[in-house]
């Protein structure tokens, strides 16, 4: 997905998040400020993990070179071998999760993967 188009997907999140917090304040009008804040950072989770996924994936980084191009283990540097597109899963440091499917390969060598980073 593209920057651009997951741009909507973030004001859809992002307009949750403003209705999300005006009901949460309508409910707990006595909260104190560190009580506002978690349930801000809370609501602002999903859209810091959407906007990380979303991002990662539209990097260039994502998958492997060109078809003609030689991906070297960054160990030993022999050629590494294609094993198809992987799903990994990460978790953001607001506890939500990230989803990255990349095209991973592993050296017939020393036996290192590597999963293209984002």
């Amino acid at each position: 997905m593209e920057i651009k188009q997951a741009e909507q997907s973030w004001r859809e999140i992002s307009e949750e998040v403003i209705t999300g917090m005006r009901e949460w304040r309508e409910q707990h009008s006595q909260a104190t400020m560190k009580e506002i804040e978690r349930a801000l950072d809370e609501r602002l989770a999903r859209l810091r993990a959407r906007m990380l996924q979303d991002t990662a994936l539209a990097s260039r980084a994502r998958d492997w070179r060109g078809e003609g191009e030689e991906v070297k283990c960054p160990e030993c540097e022999t050629k590494l071998e294609r094993r198809g597109k992987q799903k990994r899963q990460l978790q953001t440091h607001g506890g939500e999760e990230v989803v990255l499917s990349r095209e991973y390969g592993a050296c017939p060598k020393c036996g290192v993967g590597l999963f293209p980073p984002g």
